[in-house]
């Protein structure tokens, strides 16, 4: 990966506490320095409505870790 170059990944989740009526995504970046927030976020009151945004960007999910934060459903890339 070249330095200038991101990867974008969002991570959902289910009702975070300061979103705490909806499911949220955030986007963060990932460089070779490390992984940083955005402050882009995508809310809705379902998962589904969620879903639909990562799809409308031809996005694949991958599923949560049993080492995830039990409010982080799954991330996508």
């Amino acid at each position: 990966m070249k330095r200038s170059e991101a990867l974008s990944l969002w991570t959902v989740y289910d009702h975070p506490s300061d979103f705490p009526d909806c499911f949220v995504a955030r986007r963060f970046t990932v460089t070779p320095n490390g992984t940083l927030a955005t402050g882009d976020v995508i809310s809705g009151t379902t998962l589904r409505t969620v879903r639909a945004e990562m799809t409308a960007m031809h996005l694949t999910c991958l599923h949560r870790s049993r080492d995830d934060d039990p409010v982080i459903v799954e991330t996508w890339l």
